[in-house]
């Protein structure tokens, strides 16, 4: 994929960070802006599926473990709801990745400073889906095809 291609994609791109902690949000908002993705962030799991509904997010960040709320049981809600939508849940706890819960979510990363391995999992997910999209409108362009030909 050309640079300018992935400069393009991350523009049109919209990320929900959903985390407790303020300050990871504040963290991956800003890195993930300066990327050049579009970024919505909450702290609150009350509301979720609306919040998911109203700003429409490319992407979302779960953290797991969120006060009052189980990031996996949310998990669950969203692929009930959003089957493909892609999520990348995150943990201070490596533990959590052979919860077979977590199965569901595409990817699973390790909190840290660092964010050099999230913007490589959020880059594998979306360009999964910008794959996976691309192949379904190649499918239903045959089908469009073979049912008048």
């Amino acid at each position: 994929m050309a640079v300018e291609e992935i400069e393009e994609r991350k523009a049109m791109t919209k990320i929900l960070v959903v985390d407790d902690e303020v300050l990871l949000c504040r963290l991956y908002a800003e890195e993930l802006s300066e990327e050049g993705y579009e970024v919505v962030s909450t702290t609150e799991c009350r509301g979720l599926m609306e919040m998911i509904e109203q700003s429409g997010p490319d992407l979302i960040l779960l953290d797991i473990r969120m006060g009052a709320c189980d990031g996996l049981d949310l998990l669950q809600n969203i692929r009930n709801v959003y089957y493909n939508m892609p999520v990348i849940l995150l943990s201070a706890y490596s533990s959590f990745k052979y919860d077979l819960k977590s199965i569901a979510a595409d990817s699973y990363v390790v909190k840290s400073a660092d964010l050099t391995e999230l913007k490589k999992k959020i880059n594998m997910a979306l360009e999964a889906r910008v794959s996976s999209l691309k192949k379904k409108r190649i499918e239903k362009m045959k089908r469009q095809a073979s049912a008048h030909p």
